[in-house]
This record gives structure tokens, sequence and C-alpha cells, in this order.
């Protein structure tokens, strides 16, 4: 019994091998075809967006001085405040 279900799942199996490969060989040959094209593509010479950033004689915006702790400001602890205070002051103001 073993013997035939194992004669007729690998012949069932064959068939269905069989199918698959037809089906699946032309779209492995169209996938092939476009990754050889698209090889083929030339690389643009310029770049797609500003000026060549190899050409010395490119504008470039001007540089400033900006000091590191230029918006620093201190953040010392304070003492806790009552949390209700400390929300009616962040609360919108009501709507009249």
């Amino acid at each position: 019994m073993f013997a035939h279900f194992r004669a007729k799942s690998a012949a069932l199996w064959g068939r269905c091998a069989v199918s698959f490969r037809k089906r699946l060989m032309p779209a492995i040959g169209v996938a092939a075809l476009c990754l050889l094209t698209a090889a083929c593509v030339a690389t643009p010479h310029e770049p797609y967006a500003g000026s060549d950033p190899s050409d010395p004689g490119a504008r470039v915006p001007a540089v400033r001085y900006r000091p590191t702790t230029g918006g620093y400001t201190s953040q010392r602890p304070i003492e806790p405040a009552p949390w209700r205070e400390q929300n009616e002051r962040v609360t919108p103001a009501p709507k009249r």
C-alpha cells in the first residue's frame, strides 16, 4: 500500500514539476534579459541637481562663524512647584 502511494505521489510530483518548469523558465528568461539590458544603460555624466561638485569655480554659500554655545540657556534645577499651577500656566485660554 505504501509503495503504491509513493509511486502515485512521485508521478503526480513529476507532472507538477514539469508544468512548473514550463511556466517558470520564460519568467527567468525575461528577468535575465531585463537585468542584462539594465546593465548596459549609461550613467549620467552630470549630477541631477545643483552644480558639479568637482568644479572649483562653483558658487557656494558664504561661511559664517557661529559659536557652539550661542543658543545656550542655563537649565538649573529649581524647587518643585504644585502641578496644578504648572498645568494652568501652559493650557490654552478657554474659547468664549
